[in-house]
């Protein structure tokens, strides 16, 4: 982000250099949360940081899994369910089952099977 210019520096002239940078799902969704929580970055500007990121010519990452993460975001959902409801498709699950109506909501509009759980527990 800039916030720290030594840092900055040595983070990009690290990644230009590498040869493969291998980027994990779980680093993607850590960066997505710190861009709009921490730094309050706008949708649309993380979906443009991230597209940059996962297609630079030395990065390997499951990008259809990314891409699935971006699609939910940019429709106003969470990247991290996305990539979720992606990951248990390509595992084998064929309804995306949650809690969360937002999510669900978000994944049935996209022609996908969803399973939207209610809780009956009261808070005691």
């Amino acid at each position: 982000m800039g916030d720290d210019k030594g840092q900055s520096e040595i983070a990009q002239a690290t990644l230009a250099n590498a040869e493969c940078v291998a980027l994990p799902l779980p680093a993607l969704c850590e960066l997505v949360r710190v861009l709009t929580q921490g730094y309050k970055i706008d949708t649309g500007g993380v979906c443009e940081a991230l597209r940059r990121l996962i297609y630079a010519g030395n990065v390997s990452v499951n990008r259809p899994a990314a891409e699935a993460g971006l699609a939910l975001l940019a429709s106003g959902g969470d990247f991290a369910d996305g990539v979720i409801a992606y990951e248990g498709n390509w595992l084998g699950g064929e309804i995306f089952a949650s809690f969360d109506k937002k999510a669900a909501k978000l994944i049935k509009a996209q022609g996908k099977p969803v399973l939207l759980l209610e809780s009956n527990a009261t808070a005691h």
